[in-house]
C-alpha cells in the first residue's frame, strides 16, 4: 500500500494498515511516484495518510481509502446488477493490463469472502461461485521473438496462479477457425490481410477475441464472461462508435450487462478510470503484463489520443462521456431476467435490479454476423429485401453484416466477398446458412 511512517492516522474510515507520513519530503516523493496525482497532504476521508489520488470532487485519498473506494464501486456494480450468482462459474478475460488485473484481484477477494461466509454459516445454504481466467494469445500476428512471447505468457500464468486461480485457459486466437479447418493460422492471416482499413482490421480482431472467449466458455461450462473494460476504455469506444456511424448499437456496448451473446458478458469496472486502476496496481504491487499488447490503429488510435488530451485537461471528462452514453435507451438484452436473480439480491437492492423498459426497446433480434451489433431499421429493410431476391449465399452473408462492418471490414470489391466469407469461422457463417436453406439459395 501507500508508503508512510509508523504513525497511525487513527481515522474511522480507513483500513487498518493506513499510516501518515512524518516527512513532507517523503509525502512529495510518494505522490510523485504515484503518477503526480496527489492533490492534498492528507486523506480527505480518514484525515491521515498521503493524499494519493483525486477522486470525486478532487478529494485526495490515502492508499487504503482509495483501494476501498475502487473495491466499493466494483462490488456495488456486481451486486446491484446481479452479475454473479452463487451458482455461476465466471470466466475472466485477462489481458495482463491494469484493468483486468484489478478485476482479477477484486473478484478473487469477493469469492474469498463468500467462502469465509459459507464456512461460517450453519446452514451453508448457498454455494460459492467459481472463477477461471482466459487469455487470448494473438502472438501469431505479432513480430516479437518467440522467447519474449513465451516469457510473457508464463508471467500471465503466474499472475493467475498467485491469487489461487486453478483453471487458466491460454487460447491462440486462430483456434476460432479450427472448427472448420485445421489450418486456423493460415485462415486468420489471410482474412486479416484481406481487410484494407486499419480500423476495420483492429475491429475484426476484437470481434474474434469475443468469439474466442465465447468458445472457451461454451466448451468448459462457464456461465458468465467478465471483461475488464473500464470507464476510460468505454469512453474511447463511445467516441469511436460515433465516428464510425454505430450510434444505433452503441447503447448495447456501454451497459453493465450484455446477454446478446450465448454466454452473457458483464463489465463491473465500468465506473473506474484507467489511471485509478493503474495507480492501484502500483499501490498494491499488483504485477501486470502488457508486452503482448497491440497498438491501436486508424480511428481507434486517433480517438485514444484525443481522450488522453481530454484527460490531461480534466480527468472527469471520461466519466462525462460514459454518463452521456448511458442516457441512451438500452436494449432488452442489457439485463438479466429477474426470474431467479432476486433470490440472491439483498432486499434493499431489489428495486434497483436491471431497470430496463422492454416497451421502449426496439431490438429486432437480428445481430450483425461479424460484430454482433443489433440492426437498425434500414439494415433490417435491406436484409428483408435480400432474403427474397438473393441469388447466392454471399448476398445473404453481406446482408447480415451491419453498415459499419460492410464499410470497414469487408474487402473492397464484391468479387472478393465469397472468398472472404469462406475464411470466416463457421460459428458465424453457420447461423446464416440456416436461413439460406429455408430460402433454397444455390449452394
Amino acid at each position: 500500500m501507500a508508503a508512510g511512517s509508523a504513525a497511525s492516522c487513527g481515522g474511522t474510515g480507513c483500513g487498518s494498515h493506513c499510516s501518515s507520513s512524518s516527512s513532507t519530503a517523503a509525502e512529495d516523493a510518494t505522490a510523485e511516484s504515484l503518477g503526480r496525482l496527489s492533490v492534498s497532504r492528507e486523506c480527505g476521508k480518514c484525515g491521515g495518510g498521503v493524499g494519493a489520488v483525486a477522486v470525486a470532487g478532487g478529494v485526495g485519498l490515502c492508499g487504503e481509502c482509495f483501494r476501498a473506494h475502487l473495491f466499493g464501486k466494483f462490488k456495488l456494480a456486481v451486486t446491484s446488477n446481479a452479475m454473479v450468482r452463487p451458482t455461476d462459474s465466471v470466466l475472466l478475460a485477462f489481458s495482463g493490463g491494469p484493468a483486468s488485473r484489478v478485476a482479477l484481484q477484486f473478484i478473487h477477494e469477493m469469492r474469498s469472502k463468500a467462502i469465509e461466509s459459507w464456512d461460517a454459516s450453519n446452514s451453508q445454504a448457498l454455494p460459492v461461485f467459481g472463477v477461471a481466467v482466459a487469455f487470448v494469445d494473438e502472438s501469431v500476428l505479432c513480430s516479437k521473438p518467440k522467447q519474449e512471447i513465451d516469457m510473457a505468457i508464463e508471467d500471465i500464468k503466474s499472475i493467475g496462479f498467485s491469487v489461487g486461480i486453478k483453471a487458466m485457459h491460454i487460447t491462440p486466437l486462430e483456434d476460432v477457425f479450427s472448427m472448420a479447418s485445421k489450418d486456423g493460422e493460415g485462415r486468420l492471416r489471410e482474412a486479416v490481410d484481406m481487410i484494407d482499413d486499419d480500423t476495420g482490421r483492429e475491429d475484426f480482431l476484437q470481434c474474434l477475441r469475443m468469439l474466442a472467449l465465447q468458445k472457451i466458455a461454451l466448451e468448459n461450462g462457464y456461465t458468465k464472461i467478465m471483461l475488464g473494460s473500464c470507464a476510460s476504455a468505454i469512453a474511447c469506444h463511445v467516441l469511436s462508435a460515433t465516428v464510425k456511424g454505430q450510434g444505433y448499437s452503441l447503447p448495447a456496448d456501454v451497459q453493465y450487462v450484455d446477454t446478446r451473446w450465448e454466454i452473457p458478458v458483464v463489465i463491473p469496472l465500468r465506473d473506474c478510470l484507467a489511471r485509478e486502476l493503474s495507480l492501484l496496481c502500483e499501490l498494491d504491487s499488483l504485477k501486470t503484463q502488457q508486452h503482448l499488447d497491440r497498438p491501436s490503429n486508424g480511428i481507434n488510435s486517433l480517438v485514444a489520443s484525443f481522450v488522453e488530451r481530454l484527460r490531461e485537461e480534466n480527468p472527469s471528462r471520461e466519466h462525462t462521456i460514459v454518463r452521456t452514453a448511458q442516457k441512451l435507451k438500452p436494449f432488452s438484452f442489457n439485463k438479466f431476467s429477474a426470474d431467479g436473480y432476486h433470490d440472491f439480491l439483498p432486499s434493499r437492492l431489489r428495486p434497483k435490479f436491471q431497470n430496463v423498459d422492454n416497451d421502449e426497446s426496439t431490438f429486432s433480434g437480428i445481430l450483425c454476423l461479424i460484430c454482433g451489433s443489433p440492426f437498425n431499421e434500414s439494415e433490417l429493410r435491406n436484409l428483408e429485401s435480400t432474403k427474397h431476391k438473393a441469388q447466392k449465399k454471399t448476398d445473404l452473408y453481406t446482408a447480415h453484416c451491419c453498415q459499419s462492418c460492410c464499410f470497414q471490414i469487408l474487402p473492397s470489391g464484391g468479387n472478393l466477398y465469397e472468398h472472404f466469407f469462406s475464411l470466416l469461422p463457421e460459428f458465424w457463417t453457420g447461423r446464416v446458412d440456416t436461413v439460406s436453406v429455408s430460402h433454397s439459395l444455390p449452394r
